[in-house]
């Protein structure tokens, strides 16, 4: 019986546009353009270096002075939460 290759899975184009940071949201993450897979990764980065991921419910993400402006003046969001609140920092 021949095996049949999987047809590999797109990626979704939404994602690999290039986004621009808002001035807040650059404070993170820089300046530069960037898909949205990436800028991700980069506030994912910029949370672990920080040391910014809550010790006892990882799920919960801890805001310093500039992760504090993109989230709207929160001290603390949700990992689902804040994805919304970088969505609104870009364009």
């Amino acid at each position: 019986m021949p095996t049949e290759a999987k047809p590999k899975r797109k990626a979704n184009p939404a994602l690999l546009k290039p986004v621009q940071p808002d001035a807040t949201l650059a404070a993170v993450v820089g300046s530069t353009a960037v898909p949205r897979g990436e800028l991700t990764k980069k506030v994912w980065d910029y949370i672990k270096k920080h040391k910014l991921q809550d010790e006892k419910n990882k799920r919960m993400i801890n805001a310093d002075a500039a992760l504090k402006a993109v989230f709207g003046g929160k001290t603390q969001v949700t990992m689902f939460e804040m994805t919304k609140h970088i969505s609104a920092h870009v364009k």
